[in-house]
């Protein structure tokens, strides 16, 4: 599954955006950057039913924002991505 897919999933179990996601966790002071993934990881399970692998992509967002390792652009592997930006402003305003 593509980073990207992980985050368009992200919105589909819990009806928010990515970015929408990332402002609360920001108001939360979970950018911080003493703040471990754990943290992150209960209050997403707990607030939105996320699991670990659904987490963690948004840890990586919310501690690295929105770029990923370009390796993973343009491969035929199980973490491809079309970008190495991630969209976080919801899929229907997604460009195409």
């Amino acid at each position: 599954m593509s980073f990207q897919a992980y985050l368009d999933t992200i919105e589909d179990k819990t009806g928010l955006t990515p970015r929408q996601l990332l402002d609360i966790a920001k108001s939360r002071g979970y950018d911080a950057p003493e703040v471990k993934a754990t943290v992150i990881l209960e209050w997403l399970k707990d607030d939105y039913g996320l699991g670990r692998g659904h987490g963690m992509a948004l840890v990586h967002v919310i501690k690295k924002g929105a770029r990923i390792d370009s390796r993973h652009v343009g491969t035929t592997g199980s973490h491809r991505d079309e970008s190495d930006m991630l969209w976080l402003d919801g899929k229907a305003s997604k460009p195409q």
